[in-house]
């Protein structure tokens, strides 16, 4: 098997910039036809530019935190393409950074509508509008802060434990036809994880056993693997990447 994705159909949210860029230029370089949307036309137009071939890329003005706006948007997928083979949810924010007891109603509304309800309201429309009758692959975005707690971002990672839970659910759920399973990055240079690491890079890789950031494009990598059918025997699983960061001696003695 190889990871040939030739006639097959990709929906990436939040894929102007970062991560889901990256994901969708590797599904793309593999042969896919691919499907970015993002809040912001500016931006979306500006991620255009990342593609050489246009007409294997279509780019959707959506608003990952409304249900009626991911149905509109996996239609328009299938639509213009004719299938929607490949789910990848990739949207996240994090606009509240300090103590869990200080985040304020709108802010915690916010980051989980956009981590962990688009990754339902997504899936639901793909599965209902497409894939319940014809298969295929979800794959979503988690984080390693989705597996413990840590401080600044503790609402965040409650959204991100949220949707590596979902990712098992929805495996155990839409098994056989449809295989979902989630990547967890560790500190990726995006624009999204600048506060974390902007001010302190040196100090934050010295402690990374690889001893450097992330970069999207090594998430990229396992994205296409996981959607490719090498990993046609895998489903409810979330695949850590992240230098080596969470395999850290325990300092015990035995």
């Amino acid at each position: 098997m190889t990871s040939d994705l030739n006639g097959r159909v990709a929906l990436v949210t939040g894929a102007s910039r970062g991560i889901g860029l990256a994901i969708a230029q590797r599904l793309v370089g593999a042969g896919a036809r691919v499907v970015i949307s993002s809040r912001r036309e500016e931006n979306l137009a500006a991620a255009r530019l990342a593609f050489s071939d246009h007409s294997r890329v279509l780019s959707v003005v959506s608003h990952v935190g409304s249900r009626t706006a991911a149905q509109r948007l996996v239609t328009e997928a299938i639509n213009h393409f004719g299938s929607l083979d490949i789910l990848v949810n990739n949207a996240g924010t994090n606009p509240h950074f300090g103590p869990l007891v200080d985040i304020d109603d709108a802010l915690m509304q916010k980051t989980y509508e956009v981590n962990q309800a688009s990754i339902v309201t997504h899936t639901s429309a793909a599965w209902h509008l497409w894939m319940k009758d014809h298969g295929g692959v979800v794959l979503n975005i988690a984080s390693v802060g989705g597996l413990g707690p840590e401080p600044g971002i503790g609402w965040y990672n409650v959204t991100k434990a949220a949707v590596i839970h979902l990712t098992k659910q929805f495996a155990w759920e839409l098994a056989p036809g449809v295989r979902v399973n989630a990547i967890a990055p560790g500190l990726v240079r995006t624009e999204l994880a600048r506060k974390l690491w902007e001010e302190h890079e040196e100090r934050i890789v010295s402690h990374i056993p690889l001893h450097r950031l992330g970069e999207p494009v090594d998430i990229a990598n396992m994205a296409l693997t996981l959607v490719s059918d090498e990993s046609s025997w895998i489903t409810g699983q979330t695949i850590v990447i992240d230098g080596g960061s969470t395999n850290q001696p325990s300092g015990g003695v035995g």
